[in-house]
C-alpha cells in the first residue's frame, strides 16, 4: 500500500492530476455499485485475430462485452457492414455479440472466409474488438507421383524428400513404416525441420521399401500418406570414409528472422562417414543459459522466448575424424508491437483533467493511431475537451458528454495491437463501502489497519476521527493510504475504541464507524528445558502460558517438527508434556506450538536418551550454550569477541568454534572461523573488509556440541580495495581464431567492496605489442575473438571494486586455438627387421606447421595382401601411437611373407593431421603353420593311405612336407624313426612294406626356406594276417558254436527267473508252511543269530543291498541301503546329458574304468532300473 508524502509545490499540480487521474481508473468491484454506475462498452472476450475453423462444424466468434446499459452488438465483415437478419444461416446469441454460423445444416465454410469485427455500443460509446480473420482449415491431398527406387552407395548420404500438400494450418510431419512403426532415428539418420528425413551415411540396413511421410492434419484429425519410397543400398569394398558437408542449410551463410517471444529454431545436418558430430556457438557470445535446447540429436537449436538481445550470428559445426565444415546463420530478432504502457480506464468527474497514454515498442518501431468510439479520432466528432499528442490524449475540464470509448492502434508490418479504454465522466457523492461497525482485534504492538473502502466522483477526500466527538486524525503515529485504510503502525491497549471515517466531496458527504480492540499478546512464561533422561525412565516437558482472557488457546505438541507419535506413552497435559518408560526413538527436538486466532508463540527443547545405569550415577550432558557476546576494539580489520560460557553439565569445555554470519553477502549462512580452547573466553579475531558480521560461539565436551549462543551484535567493516586477485587464471582456445580466458572468481567477502569486476588484459608473448584490457562484470570467463591460431599470450586477471584495483596480478601464458596440423611427416622409411617386425623412421614435421600442441604421431598400416595367396581381403586398419616427438616406432604383429602400407600423421590437441604418402613394404618369407589336417585311411596288411591338407598360414613358398613315422609295440615302446621328404605340390601318399597288425605313430609338417613348421602327429593300424582273419571268421560262423551260445543264454535266463521268484516269496518255504499249521503266528520266536522273525525270509534280507541286488518293495533305494550314490550316478565324470536335458553317460563309481575297445555299448542300465524291470 502507498504511503502519503510530502510533495514539493512545484510539482504539486501535476501530481496531483496524474493522482487523480490513477484513482480514477479503480471502481471497487462491488456489485451493488456496480448495477447503478453508467459505463461505457467493454470488451470482456473475443476470438483470437487469426481464427482456423473447422469446415464441417458450425462457426462461432465470440464477442462478449458489459457496460451500463447493457451493450448492443454489430458487426463488419471486410470492412462493410455485415447483415446478419440477411442471412438465413447466421445467428447472433442473445444478450451476446457472438455469432453463430450454420454449417452443418447446408452452409459452406469457405463461403465465410474473411475479415470480421465486432463493434458493442450504448449511449456512452462503442468498443470494438480485433479485426478477426476467418479461414476454414484445409488438408489436401498428396498430388500423385511416381517415385523411383533410390540406389545408393554404402556410406553415401541421402535426402528423402517428403513435400507434403500445403495445408492450413501447416501439418506435423513424421516417418512410419507399413505397419505404422516410426522409423528409428539417431545421430545418423534424422527429420529435418522441413519433414525430410537425411540419411548422413546409409548403411546396409537401410534398405527396405516402406519408407512413408505421414501429415497429420489437427484441425481436422486427419493423416495423409504419401506413396511408399523404396532404398536400396549396395555395398563396396573399402567403404570410403568421407568428411562432413552440410546437407542444409547448404553455403557458408545464411539468414534467420524471428519475431520476439516466440522460438527461435535453428538447424544444421551433416553427411560424412562417419557420422558427424554437431555442435553450436554463438559468435562473441554465450547461448543464453536456461533458455537454450538441443534437439533432434544436437542437429536443432532451440531458444524460447527469443528477445533483440539474441540477434547475432550463430554457428554450427560439423565435425568427424576427418574434418570438419560449419554454416553461420545471422539471427535477426524483429518485434510485433509489444505494450509499453497500454491505455487504462478513466473515471472523472465534471470539470477534470485526465491523460490517456497508449505507449509501444517493436521492432521497426510501431505507429501509434488513436479512434473514438470506432471512428479514426481525425473524422470523430469534435470534443473541445479533448488533444491529441502522438501517444496521449489530454482531457482538460471533461464533461458528462466526454465519455468517450477510445481505441488505441499499435502497428508495424509484423502485426498490431489495439486497445480499448473509456473515458467514464460520473457526477456521484461520496459512498463507503466498508460494513458499518465492523469489528477489528490486533495484538498489543502489532499494526493495525482499518478499513474505509469508498467511492464518489469526484474523488472524495478521507478524515477519520477516534470516538464520536473526537478530533480529525493528525500525526507521525498514523499512516493514511490512498484507498482510505487507516494504519496505526504499533498499536497498544489504549488504541482500542471507536474509529469514524468521514468521505466528502462537492456532492455530499457520509461517514462509517469500525470498532477496534487491541490484546494482549500470548507468552510462554515457563519455557520447556533441555532433559537428559535414561533409557526406561519418565521424563516432562513443561509449557505454562499467559494470555489474553478474551482470547481461547490450543496447544500442540510436536517431535522433529512432526506430530507426537500415536503412543499411550506420549501423555499431554494442560501445561506439560510427559513421557513414560523412555526409549531410544524417543530422542529429539519437542516444541510447544500454542495458537490463538490472533498470534501464535513456540518453544523447544532437546531429549536426548543414553543408557540406563543400575545405579543413580553422575548424568553428563552436552554444554550450555554460551551467552553475553560481546564486541570491544572495533577496528577495520580485527575486534575482539568475549563470551560467558554456559554450564558444563559434569563434562569439562575443551573448546570453543566461533562462526560468523555475513549478513550482507550471506545471509542466514554460518561459516566457521575457528577454535579457542576451553579456558578461553576472548579472542581477537581477524575481518575482513565490507562484511557485515555477526558472530555466535559454541561450546565443545566429550558428549557433544552444545545449542549455538544468541548471535552478537552486527559490525559492518569499511570498504576497501580488494586483496587478492582470481585464481586458478587459463587461456585455452575453444576455436583456431578465440583465446578463452578463465579465471575463478572472487567469493562475497573477498569482494571487500560493492561493484566487484575484473579487468582482463592480455597481449601476444614474444610480440612487441601493447595490452589490451577489457572491464567485465562478476564473471568468469572472456573470450577475445580474432587471433591467429595457436600463438602464446601473456595474461593477468585483476579484481576491482568501487573503490580500486586489487594489487597488481602475475602474468599467466595460454594459448589461442589450435588447428589441424598443416603438414605430414616426411622422408618415411620403413627398415623390415623379421618377418614380424619392422621399424618405421620419419622426419618430424616443423612446430610452426604443428599448429598446436604436439602430442605425437600416429601410423596407420593395413595387410594389402598375401604374397603367397595373391588374394586381397577387407582392409582393416591399425593404428599405433607415439607420444612426444619421436621419429621412429616399431610395428610389431605383421604376418610373414605380405605386402603392407603405411602412412604417417602428426597429432595435436585438435586432432590428426594429413596423411604422408602410403609407404609401401614387404615381410619376408616365415616358417609355416602345421597343416591343417592328417588323415590315415585305408589300412591293409602292409600298408596305409595318408592325407593332409596344406597349412592356413604358409607364411612364404611351401618348399616340401616331411613326414617322420615310426612302429609302437604292445608296451607302447618307440621302434626306429623313418622319415621322408615330399614335393610340396603332393597332397596324399601311400605308404607300403609295413608290418601287419602294427601301430605306427606319424609326425607331419611343412617346409619353406626358412625352415619347418609346426608338426601335426597321427596314429594308425594296419590289418592283421589274412589266414588268421578267415579262421576267426570260420568259427563265428558254425552252427554249432551259435547253438552252444544260444543255451548259455537260456541257462542264464532260467537262473535269474529262479532266483527272482525265490527272494520275493521266501527262502525257506517248506518249513514256513510246517509252522504255519502247528502254531500261533503273532507268538513267533526270534532267532537269536541274525534276528531274524524265525525262518520266514532269507537271512540275506537283511544285509546291505549290494549292486545287483534287489529293491526293497517301495522301488526305492536308501543311502544306507547302496554302495552307489546319487553322485556316483548322476554326476560321474562320465555323466553327458543329451541336447534335450536327458541323461547318455555310464552309470559308474568315482574312479574312471579304462574304455573298452571294439563297439561295446556307451549306454548301461542302473542298478536300480535294472532291478525294478524285474517286478
Amino acid at each position: 500500500m502507498m504511503k502519503k508524502q510530502h510533495i514539493p509545490a512545484s510539482k504539486a499540480s501535476l501530481v496531483l492530476f496524474l493522482c487523480q487521474m490513477i484513482s480514477a481508473l479503480d471502481v471497487p468491484l462491488d456489485s451493488k455499485l456496480l448495477e447503478e454506475l453508467s459505463q461505457p462498452p467493454t470488451i470482456t472476450q473475443q476470438s483470437p485475430k487469426d481464427y482456423i475453423v473447422d469446415p464441417r462444424e458450425n462457426i462461432v466468434i465470440q464477442c462478449e462485452a458489459k457496460g451500463k446499459p447493457p451493450p448492443s452488438f454489430s458487426w463488419t465483415r471486410n470492412g462493410t457492414h455485415f447483415d446478419i437478419d440477411k442471412d438465413a444461416q447466421v445467428t447472433m446469441k442473445p444478450n451476446s455479440g457472438t455469432l453463430v454460423i450454420n454449417i452443418m445444416n447446408g452452409g459452406k465454410a469457405e463461403a465465410y472466409e474473411g475479415v470480421y469485427q465486432c463493434t458493442a455500443r450504448n449511449e456512452r460509446g462503442a468498443a470494438i474488438s480485433n479485426n478477426i480473420v476467418i479461414r476454414p482449415s484445409r488438408s489436401p491431398l498428396w498430388t500423385k507421383e511416381k517415385l523411383e527406387p533410390n540406389h545408393v552407395r554404402e556410406g553415401d548420404s541421402l535426402v528423402l524428400h517428403c513435400r507434403p500438400p500445403v495445408g492450413l494450418p501447416p501439418p506435423i510431419i513424421f516417418w512410419m513404416d507399413n505397419a505404422f512403426q516410426r522409423l528409428p532415428q539417431s545421430e545418423r539418420v534424422s527429420q529435418g525441420l522441413n519433414g525430410d528425413l537425411y540419411f548422413s551415411n546409409v548403411q546396409p540396413e537401410d534398405t527396405r521399401e516402406d519408407y512413408i511421410c505421414y501429415a497429420r492434419f489437427n484441425h481436422t484429425q486427419t493423416i495423409q500418406q504419401k506413396q511408399p519410397i523404396s532404398v536400396k543400398v549396395f555395398s563396396t569394398k573399402p567403404v570410403t570414409e568421407r568428411q562432413p558437408v552440410l546437407l542444409t542449410p547448404t553455403g557458408s551463410t545464411s539468414t534467420k528472422v524471428e519475431l520476439r517471444g516466440n522460438v527461435l529454431l535453428l538447424e544444421c545436418i551433416a553427411a560424412g562417414l562417419p557420422t558427424p558430430a554437431i555442435r553450436w556457438i554463438k559468435e562473441g557470445g554465450e547461448l543464453p543459459a536456461n533458455r537454450t535446447f538441443l534437439e533432434n540429436f544436437k542437429k536443432t537449436l532451440k531458444i524460447i522466448d527469443v528477445s533483440e538481445a539474441d540477434s547475432g550470428n550463430y554457428k554450427c559445426i560439423a565435425r568427424n575424424a576427418l574434418g570438419s565444415a560449419h554454416h553461420v546463420i545471422s539471427v535477426t530478432v524483429k518485434a510485433a508491437p509489444y505494450w509499453i504502457t497500454a491505455p487504462r480506464n478513466l473515471v472523472l468527474s465534471p470539470g477534470e483533467d485526465g491523460t490517456l497514454i497508449c505507449r509501444a515498442n517493436g521492432n521497426p518501431k510501431p505507429t501509434i493511431s488513436w479512434l473514438a468510439n470506432g471512428v479514426p479520432i481525425a473524422i470523430a466528432p469534435e470534443d473541445p475537451s479533448r488533444k491529441v499528442d502522438g501517444d496521449t490524449i489530454i482531457f482538460s475540464h471533461v464533461q458528462e458528454r466526454s465519455s468517450a470509448v477510445y481505441q488505441c492502434n499499435a502497428s508495424n508490418e509484423y502485426g498490431y495491437l489495439l486497445a480499448n479504454a473509456f473515458v467514464n465522466v460520473l457526477a456521484e457523492p461520496p459512498r463507503i463501502l466498508t460494513p458499518a461497525n465492523k469489528l477489528y482485534q490486533v495484538i498489543a504492538d502489532s499494526p493495525a489497519l482499518l478499513d474505509c473502502a469508498y467511492f464518489g466522483s469526484p474523488k472524495p477526500e478521507i478524515e477519520w476521527f477516534k470516538g464520536v466527538k473526537g478530533s480529525i486524525l493528525r500525526g507521525n503515529e498514523y499512516v493514511f493510504h490512498d484507498n482510505g485504510t487507516l494504519e496505526i503502525p504499533v498499536a497498544q491497549k489504549d488504541s482500542t475504541g471507536t474509529y469514524t471515517c468521514v468521505a466528502r466531496n462537492e456532492l455530499g458527504k457520509i461517514q462509517n464507524e469500525v470498532q477496534l480492540e487491541v490484546k494482549d499478546p500470548t507468552m510462554i512464561i515457563k519455557q520447556p528445558e533441555y532433559k537428559v533422561i535414561q533409557r526406561y525412565g519418565q521424563v516432562s516437558f513443561e509449557c505454562i502460558i499467559k494470555h489474553d482472557s478474551t482470547l481461547v488457546p490450543t496447544v500442540i505438541w510436536l517431535k522433529d517438527n512432526d506430530e507426537l507419535p500415536d503412543d499411550e506413552r506420549f501423555l499431554v497435559g494442560k501445561d506439560n508434556l510427559t513421557i513414560m518408560n523412555v526409549t531410544d526413538k524417543d530422542d529429539g527436538t519437542y516444541t510447544c506450538i500454542v495458537n490463538t486466532t490472533l498470534d501464535s508463540v513456540s518453544a523447544s527443547a532437546v531429549l536426548t536418551v543414553v543408557a540406563a545405569h543400575p545405579t543413580p550415577a553422575i548424568i553428563y550432558a552436552r554444554p550450555n550454550p554460551p551467552f553475553d557476546l560481546e564486541l570491544t576494539g572495533q577496528l577495520e580489520r580485527s575486534v575482539e569477541l568475549s563470551w560467558i560460557p554456559g554450564d558444563e553439565n559434569n563434562s569439562p569445555i575443551t573448546n570453543f568454534v566461533i562462526e560468523y554470519e555475513d549478513g550482507l553477502h550471506e545471509p542466514g549462512v554460518w561459516h566457521y572461523q575457528m577454535e579457542v580452547p576451553g579456558t578461553q573466553t576472548t579472542v581477537q579475531l581477524k575481518l575482513s573488509p565490507y562484511v557485515n558480521y555477526s558472530f555466535r560461539v559454541i561450546a565443545v565436551n566429550e558428549i557433544g556440541r552444545s545449542q549455538p549462543s544468541e548471535p552478537s551484535e552486527q559490525y559492518l567493516t569499511k570498504s576497501a580495495n580488494p586483496d587478492e586477485n582470481p585464481s586458478n587464471v587459463q587461456g585455452i582456445g575453444s576455436e583456431p581464431d578465440n583465446l578463452v580466458i578463465t579465471w575463478e572468481s572472487l567469493k562475497g567477502f573477498q569482494s571487500n567492496g560493492p561493484g566487484l569486476q575484473y579487468k582482463v588484459s592480455w597481449r601476444q608473448k614474444d610480440v612487441d605489442d601493447e595490452w589490451t584490457s577489457v572491464i567485465v562484470a562478476n564473471v568468469s570467463k572472456y573470450i577475445v575473438s580474432g587471433t591467429p591460431t595457436f600463438v602464446p599470450y601473456e595474461i593477468k586477471v585483476q579484481a576491482l571494486n568501487d573503490l580500486g584495483y586489487a594489487p597488481e596480478p602475475s602474468e599467466v601464458i595460454g594459448h589461442s586455438g589450435e588447428d589441424l596440423p598443416m603438414v605430414a611427416p616426411g622422408n618415411v622409411q620403413v627398415h623390415v627387421i623379421n618377418s614380424t617386425l619392422a621399424k618405421v623412421n620419419w622426419d618430424t614435421v616443423p612446430l610452426k606447421s604443428v599448429r598446436g600442441h604436439l602430442q605425437g604421431y600416429k601410423v596407420y598400416y593395413w595387410k594389402v595382401q598375401s604374397l603367397s595367396r595373391r588374394s586381397r581381403r577387407h582392409v582393416e586398419k591399425k593404428i599405433l601411437t607415439f607420444r612426444g616427438n619421436k621419429t621412429f616406432g616399431m610395428l610389431p604383429g605383421l604376418e610373414p611373407y605380405s605386402s603392407y602400407k603405411l602412412n604417417v600423421r602428426v597429432v595435436n590437441g585438435k586432432g590428426e593431421g594429413p596423411a604422408s604418402p602410403d609407404k609401401v613394404f614387404k615381410t619376408p618369407e616365415g616358417v609355416p603353420s602345421s597343416p591343417s589336417f592328417l588323415k590315415i585311411t585305408n589300412p591293409t596288411l602292409d600298408s596305409l593311405t595318408l592325407e593332409w591338407g596344406s597349412p592356413t598360414h604358409p607364411n612364404g613358398v611351401l618348399t616340401s612336407y616331411i613326414l617322420k613315422f615310426q612302429p609302437i609295440n604292445n608296451t607302447h615302446e618307440l621302434g626306429p624313426l623313418v622319415e621322408i621328404r615330399i614335393p610340396a605340390n603332393e597332397s596324399s601318399l601311400i605308404l607300403k612294406n609295413l608290418n601287419y597288425s602294427t601301430r605306427y605313430k606319424f609326425y607331419f609338417n611343412a617346409q619353406t626356406s626358412v625352415g619347418s613348421g609346426n608338426q601335426i602327429t597321427e596314429e594308425a593300424v594296419t590289418i592283421m594276417d589274412e589266414a588268421m582273419a578267415s579262421r576267426q571268421v570260420d568259427i563265428a560262423t558254425q552252427g554249432w558254436f551259435i547253438g552252444l551260445m544260444c543255451a548259455v543264454a537260456l541257462l542264464i535266463l532260467i537262473l535269474l527267473i529262479v532266483c527272482f521268484i525265490r527272494r520275493n516269496k521266501g527262502g525257506k518255504y517248506p518249513v514256513k508252511e510246517k509252522e504255519d499249521a502247528h502254531a500261533d503266528p503273532e507268538i513267533q520266536p526270534m532267532k537269536e543269530d541274525d534276528g531274524t522273525f524265525g525262518e520266514y525270509s532269507d537271512a540275506e534280507d537283511h544285509k546291505p543291498l549290494k549292486k545287483g541286488s534287489r529293491t526293497p518293495s517301495d522301488r526305492t533305494v536308501k543311502k544306507e541301503d547302496s554302495d552307489d550314490s546319487l553322485v556316483d550316478y548322476g554326476e560321474g565324470v562320465n555323466g553327458q546329458f543329451n541336447e534335450d536335458g536327458s541323461f547318455i553317460g555310464q552309470y559308474s563309481g568315482k574312479k574312471e574304468k579304462e574304455p573298452a575297445e571294439g563297439n561295446e555299448s556307451s549306454e548301461a542300465p542302473s542298478p536300480v532300473n535294472a532291478m525294478n524291470s524285474f517286478v
